[in-house]
Formats: structure tokens, sequence, C-alpha cells
């Protein structure tokens, strides 16, 4: 690995002392909890950005979820970090643990429950996903959480850049447990999963907006990069099937993401010769990212996604009928906490004031997946 990679034998260790594994790094065995975690578990049945089963069903079984679109960000980010002498587990942990903390029907739900929680200390999905890894996991006999390494949990923390201002209620806790110098950039590892996550989801939003026919093939091809890969298939497969067309031009998309990723970042290692992972740390802004003509045109189909896909008129409904079980949801559960489970109600039932029962309805409420969400709801509000 280069020298401005985290090294296995350098990592600050766990918060609560182990014995190391005798055949796993420290990141292979986050990795490995993180893989083995409940809320992984639960990627499985969240909204990326169409509900579960939203539409009809055969259609709905190839839109991503939660848990896709992180197996394939993880995938991203090994391929990145191996390209440029990263250490690929611990890019791949960040990654693997970057939603995590996502709530019930995707960014919705986010913006339900963060305007619902703001008189009691906000949310945030990054800093769920960290309340998730240090507290809510609880399967281990000596310690709350997955006890990740201090890298794993500075890259969840900080994979979108250094953390300044006012900190989210559970960011905090964990900050205030273990300093995690949220005010310098994260590993490059860390960068490296970030990035990912951009490629990933443009990539595939891309893919399940021609598939919902939101969309079609010959507008994609009046945007930048798109209509080059377009061109290109058509060029070398004269007559080729739509869907076989379609694949190969947005893999080609994706592949002028990544390969522009890594060219970037070798250009800037090279100019700047870092010795150490404190020297990525301590720079101004991030060593992986976009080159500026990439990142225009990128904007430029982020632009376009937003409006014909994200603001579409049938997902724009779809938010609204979700926003509305979020909004019935977390007030019943505040006002009334016998309506919880057994464990999380006596959890409520001891909170001392309104903002500890808050948070504690927040842990479940957010911890739900879409259909036990929606599940909930027709239970608890019949119609």
């Amino acid at each position: 690995m280069a020298p401005y990679a985290c090294h296995p034998e350098d990592s600050r260790g766990r918060l609560w002392s182990e014995r190391m594994s005798t055949f796993r790094s420290p990141w292979q065995r986050d990795r490995d909890r993180i893989i083995h975690s409940s809320a992984f578990r639960r990627l499985k049945h969240k909204t990326q950005v169409f509900v579960e089963h939203d539409g009809d069903a055969y259609r709905g079984d190839y839109f991503r979820t939660r848990l896709t679109h992180t197996i394939e960000v993880a995938q991203v980010a090994r391929t990145i970090a191996g390209a440029l002498g990263l250490n690929t587990d611990l890019a791949e942990t960040v990654a693997l643990a970057h939603d995590l903390g996502h709530p019930p029907f995707g960014h919705t739900g986010e913006d339900a429950l963060a305007e619902l929680m703001a008189p009691y200390g906000g949310f945030d999905h990054n800093a769920q996903a960290l309340r998730i890894v240090t507290r809510l996991e609880r399967h281990y006999a000596d310690f709350d959480g997955l006890n990740l390494t201090w890298e794993a949990l500075e890259g969840i923390a900080k994979h979108n850049g250094p953390v300044t201002g006012d900190l989210p209620y559970a960011l905090a806790e964990v900050n205030a447990d273990w300093d995690l110098e949220l005010h310098t950039n994260a590993s490059a590892e860390a960068q490296v999963a970030a990035v990912a996550d951009d490629v990933a989801y443009n990539h595939h939003d891309l893919h399940d907006g021609l598939r919902a026919d939101l969309f079609t093939e010959d507008e994609l091809s009046e945007l930048p990069v798109i209509g080059a890969a377009f061109a290109e298939v058509d060029k070398l497969h004269p007559g080729l099937n739509r869907m076989r067309r379609r694949h190969e031009a947005l893999r080609r998309v994706f592949g002028v993401m990544v390969e522009d990723v890594i060219h970037v970042a070798q250009n800037r290692l090279a100019a700047l010769q870092p010795t150490s992972v404190q020297e990525i740390r301590d720079m101004e802004g991030p060593i992986i990212r976009f080159s500026k003509p990439l990142y225009q045109n990128i904007k430029a189909i982020k632009s376009f996604l937003f409006t014909r896909m994200y603001r579409a008129p049938s997902v724009v409904d779809e938010r609204v009928r979700v926003t509305n079980i979020v909004n019935r949801m977390f007030p019943l559960f505040l006002n009334d906490p016998a309506q919880l489970p057994e464990g999380w109600r006596a959890a409520a039932e001891l909170a001392t004031d309104d903002i500890q029962r808050a948070r504690v309805v927040l842990d479940y409420v957010a911890g739900m997946t879409d259909r036990y969400a929606i599940s909930e709801d027709q239970r608890l509000f019949p119609r």
C-alpha cells in the first residue's frame, strides 16, 4: 500500500479493547461485523428512490434498494482504492456502513424525521449510522454497538468532508466518547467511499428512471457524457436491442466516472506527494474527487434526474403518502409510548424528559423498513 494509505498496524484501535484476530485485519473484522448486523439486513427493504413494490411488482423487483445501492458503492470503492494503493478493506467498510442510518422511505423519510426531531436535537442519517454502530446494535456481551475501529467511525462521520458548526446530537455523543477530529478531512479511503456513492447512484438512478419510464434513451442522449456513450454503442453495435443498448451505454458512463476519479487522484497524489494519512487529513480539501469538467457534466445529469425523476409527479405523490405515514406514527409513539413494542416501550417510559423519549421513538421509527412502516401504519390507523 501507498504511504498515505491507512495501514492496519497503525490503527488507533477500538474504544473497547479486544484481542486481535488471528487471520483478519482490523478493517476486515469491521466489515464483517457490519455485514452481519441487523441494520445492514434491514437495508434490503429500505427505499433508494422508489418505495418497495412501487408501481407494478414486476418492475419494482428490479429497482435498487438501499442494500443493493450499498453493495454497488462498496464495489466501486474497492476498485478505486485498489487502483490508488489505498486500503481496500477500510474503503469497503466505510462504504458498507455509510447508509446504515437511513430511515424508511429514503430521503423523504429523513426529511420528515428531521422536521419532527427539530425540537429534540435534529436528525441526520450519517449521525444515526454512528449511533447504530456504537449503541443500537446490541449483540455482543462486552459492549453495545459493533466496537468498530477509530478509522471506521471517522470515515462514517466525515466521508462527506469535515463536520463543523452545531453537531447533530447523535454525532456529538459519539465524538464525546472518542474524538474523531471532525475539523479535518477523512482518510483517503473514506473519501473514496464518498465518491463511490456519487458514482453508484448517478449510474443506477439512470437505469431505474428508464425502467420506470420516467424518461427515454433519446432524452438521455441529449445529456453530456451519456450522449457520447450511446453514440459509441450505436457505432460498435448497430441495431442492438433496446435493453442491451441501454446497458452498454450506461456501463460506459459508469466507466467514465470511475476512470476520471482515479486519473485525477493519481495526478494530485503525484503532485502533492503525501507521506502519511495525516497529511491527507490536514489538506485544505479532498484528495479524491471528480475533475472539474466531469463535475460540471455530472451536475447537468443530476439536474435532469432531479426534475424528471426525484420530482416526477408519481414520485412526488408517493413522497406525500409516505411522509404522512411518518407524521402519523412519530407523534403517536411520542405521546403514547404504550403503543411501542415491549423493549422500546420500556426505554421510552424510563426517559426522564421529552427529549430522551423523542430520541427513543426516533431510533425505533428510523430503524423501520418500508414495508414494516407501511404495515404498522395500517395497523395503527385502520382505514
